[in-house]
């Protein structure tokens, strides 16, 4: 109906191209629009003027010979005052747009180790973007953001990158490990040295004062029993204590079997042991 009626409709963001006997008239923008057919005016095509996008993955090989797929994305638009030249100028946008985001991407990738390309993700952005936004310009286009989305290496070399960084951390957890490890044994080894200390003075005070007992003992029984020597004293110290400790051992529930010599006789042979050691002990 239009056309019988000479009237053509352009919808909103886009444009029409109109043409008189096959050459370029003018640009249409949104709206109606009268087009004479019968003079020649006729709609060559339509061209959008929304933002695209389209994403390109190009394989590549990084400086230490690592195969990568890097996938780009280009978002771009036609220029509205440069139309024509986007309709007329290229039969295939996005094919030239893919051959430019090949051509630099296999010009910038190989100058890279693998880890540095993955650091230096915006700068490959912005080297392709900046190529297309020359070339892209001449035909009509906008180039209005390029993003590296992703770089992949091959499956063996993900695996083989995880496994180095998983060793890493295993060496770092083990090397934690051994210096707790390290830490708990020298602690420990000063709290042994500390308790043995403590333990050995309070053995030389109980020692002390088992000594300090005796001789308070035996000054106190010389002087208030006359005629007794200090040996008397000694000898029946310690059979008061051979009953004590045989009192004790009877005493116990759970104590062992221990066969010693019974006799009152036998505190003198402990006595005269005891004297023999000190004395041998003396001349040494």
């Amino acid at each position: 109906m239009g056309n019988l009626l000479c009237c053509v409709q352009v919808d909103q963001s886009k444009v029409a191209i109109k043409e008189r006997f096959g050459k370029f008239e003018a640009v249409l923008d949104p709206g109606c629009h009268c087009l004479p057919w019968i003079f020649g005016s006729q709609i060559a095509g339509h061209l959008s003027l929304r933002l695209q996008q389209l994403d390109v993955k190009c394989e590549t090989k990084t400086k230490d010979n690592v195969f990568v797929n890097v996938v780009a994305s280009i978002q771009y638009r036609a220029l509205a005052d440069k139309a024509s030249d986007a309709f007329y100028k290229l039969s295939n946008t996005r094919s030239q747009i893919q051959a430019y985001v090949f051509d630099v991407i296999r010009a910038s990738v190989p100058k890279l180790n693998l880890d540095d390309a993955f650091e230096q993700k915006n700068e490959i952005a912005k080297a392709v973007e900046d190529e297309l936004e020359k070339a892209m310009s001449a035909y009509g286009y906008e180039i209005v953001q390029t993003l590296i989305v992703d770089i992949e290496p091959d499956e063996h070399v993900k695996r083989a990158m995880n496994e180095i960084n998983a060793a890493a951390r295993l060496r770092v957890a083990a090397n934690e490990k051994a210096e707790a490890e390290k830490i708990l044994q020298i602690k420990r080894a000063e709290g042994e040295a500390e308790s043995k200390y403590l333990s050995g003075l309070g053995i030389a005070r109980q020692r002390q004062a088992i000594v300090d007992g005796l001789r308070d003992s035996v000054l106190g029984f010389s002087v208030n029993v006359p005629g007794t020597t200090a040996k008397d004293v000694m000898d029946m110290v310690l059979v008061t204590q051979y009953f004590d400790t045989m009192k004790e051992i009877g005493a116990a529930s759970k104590s062992s079997a221990v066969f010693i010599p019974h006799g009152p006789g036998a505190v003198r042979d402990v006595a005269s042991q005891i004297r023999d050691g000190l004395l041998q002990g003396a001349h040494q």
